[in-house]
C-alpha cells in the first residue's frame, strides 16, 4: 500500500472552521499524528496531505485544509488552497461546531461540494452543550444527517470509517483500464518507446499500470519498443488481439501493424480510466475544425522538468503547427496551474492524467463544459491530427 500512487488512493479532505478540531481529526482518522495540534486558530496554514490505509477501502490519502473562515490576505490565500482541494478529492468531511449561530460559509461549501460532485460526510466535533440539539441545530441548517464524533474519546470513529468506506464502494467503479477491450487469454502487445520521457531504469506509470491490467485479467502480454517491434511480430504465431502503444508513435505503429489487429494507446486508455471519453471524442472533432489561428490550450497533470522532444510542450505543438499553420497559438500550464477562465482558449487539449484522481480530470471536464470550451486528450488529438482516429479503438 506505500507503494500504491496518489492517483489511484481514495482521496478524503476535512474541512470547517478554524481551530474546529480538523487536524485532531484527521490524526484520529490516520490512528497517527499527521497534523499539528493546537489551541491557536489558524495552525494549518495549505492543506497536508498523508497517505494511509483504511478498512475496506485500501490505500487512501487524507487530507487537512485550512479554516475557511480565515481572514486577511494570507488567510484568503488559505482558504483558496481549501477550495483547490475540493477538485481532487473523492469525499469530503465537513467538521461542524457547537454553538455557532451563523451557518453561512457551511452553506456556501456544502454548495460548492454538490456543484463539483463530492460527497460530503458531517460530523459535529466539539460540544460543551447539548448533544441532541446541536446536531438538530445543524440538521436542520444544512439538510442532510450530521453524526458526532469525539476526537478525544474517539467515539464515533467506527462510525465514520463504516460511513468513508460505504462511500468508496460507490465510487469505485474505475479500476479497470481496459474496459472490454480485452478478456483473458487475449495476446495484447505494448509497444514503448523509452525515450527521455522515460525514466531510467523504470517505465512510466500508464505503462506499469496498464500491464498490471493485463496481468489481473489473465491476458497475454508481450512488450517491445518501437524499434522491435517487426521483429516483435514476427515471432508470434497469431496477430496480437490489441496493441497499445504511446500517442507519439501512433502513426509508425499503425502502419507496421496487421489488419487484424485492433490499435489502441496509453494515453487514450487513460481517458476512458480517468475521464469521459465521449468528450474527448468530440472534442477532437472540435479540434479538427479550428480556424489557422486557433488559441490551444495543452495543460499536463505532472509538473515536470521539460525534457528534450516533450510531448506537451515540443512534439503536440509541432505536429499542431504542422496540421494548422504557424499562426496557432499553443500555451501549455502544468500541475494546478489551470485557468479558472477557459473562454480565451477555443480548445484544451489535456494529458492522460495518470497523476491526477478521475474526480480531478471530471472536474477540468466540468468546467470547460460550462464554459462551451471544447476538451480532449494528448492520445485522441494526436490519433485524429494524425488521421488515424477512425481505426483506434476505445
Amino acid at each position: 500500500m506505500t507503494d500504491t500512487p496518489r492517483s489511484n488512493r481514495y482521496h478524503i479532505a476535512i474541512f470547517g472552521r478554524r481551530n474546529a478540531g480538523k487536524s485532531s481529526l484527521v490524526n484520529a482518522i490516520a490512528g497517527q499524528q499527521v497534523s499539528i495540534v493546537s489551541d491557536v486558530a489558524g495552525t494549518t496554514t495549505d492543506t497536508v496531505w498523508k497517505n494511509i490505509e483504511l478498512p475496506q477501502v485500501g490505500a487512501a490519502v487524507i487530507g487537512d485544509t485550512a479554516g475557511y473562515d480565515d481572514v486577511g490576505t494570507l488567510g484568503s490565500m488559505r482558504v483558496e488552497s481549501a477550495r483547490k482541494a475540493v477538485a481532487r478529492i473523492d469525499l469530503a468531511i465537513m467538521l461542524l461546531s457547537a454553538g455557532s449561530e451563523d451557518t453561512s460559509m457551511e452553506k456556501e461549501w456544502m454548495a460548492l461540494f454538490e456543484k463539483a460532485g463530492v460527497p460530503v460526510i458531517c460530523l459535529l466535533g466539539k460540544s460543551d452543550g447539548d448533544l441532541r440539539s446541536s446536531l438538530s441545530f445543524w440538521e436542520r441548517a444544512l439538510g442532510c444527517k450530521v453524526h458526532a464524533f469525539s476526537s478525544a474519546t474517539g467515539e464515533g470513529r467506527e462510525q465514520l470509517l463504516s460511513l468513508i468506506a460505504e462511500y468508496h464502494k460507490k465510487d469505485s467503479n474505475i479500476d479497470d483500464i481496459t474496459h472490454t477491450l480485452v478478456k483473458a487469454g487475449d495476446t495484447v502487445l505494448l509497444v514503448m518507446p523509452q525515450d527521455a520521457q522515460a525514466p531510467q531504469g523504470r517505465l512510466i506509470l500508464p505503462q506499469v499500470q496498464t500491464l498490471r491490467n493485463l496481468l489481473d485479467k489473465h491476458c497475454l502480454a508481450f512488450c517491445c519498443a518501437p524499434e522491435e517491434l517487426p521483429q516483435m511480430l514476427a515471432s508470434l504465431k497469431e496477430p496480437p488481439s490489441l496493441v497499445i502503444t504511446d500517442s507519439q508513435v501512433f502513426a509508425q505503429v499503425e502502419k507496421a501493424i496487421p489488419a487484424a489487429s485492433r490499435l489502441t494507446s496509453f494515453s487514450v486508455l487513460m481517458a476512458r480510466h480517468k475521464g469521459d471519453i465521449d468528450s474527448f471524442r468530440a472534442g477532437a472533432d472540435a479540434l479538427l475544425a479550428l480556424p489557422p489561428n486557433a488559441r490551444i490550450l495543452i495543460a499536463e497533470a505532472c509538473s515536470h522538468i521539460p525534457q528534450n522532444e516533450d510531448i506537451g510542450r515540443v512534439k503536440l505543438p509541432r505536429l499542431l503547427r504542422k496540421h494548422f499553420g504557424d499562426g496557432v497559438v499553443v500555451e501549455v500550464v502544468s500541475g494546478n496551474d489551470f485557468p479558472a477562465d477557459l473562454t480565451p482558449y477555443d480548445i484544451v487539449i489535456h494529458c492522460g492524467a495518470c497523476m491526477f484522481t478521475r474526480r480531478h480530470v471530471m472536474s477540468r471536464l466540468r468546467q470547460a463544459r460550462a464554459q462551451g470550451v471544447p476538451i480532449t486528450n494528448y492520445g485522441i488529438a494526436i490519433a485524429a491530427l494524425t488521421g488515424i482516429l477512425p481505426k483506434v479503438v476505445y
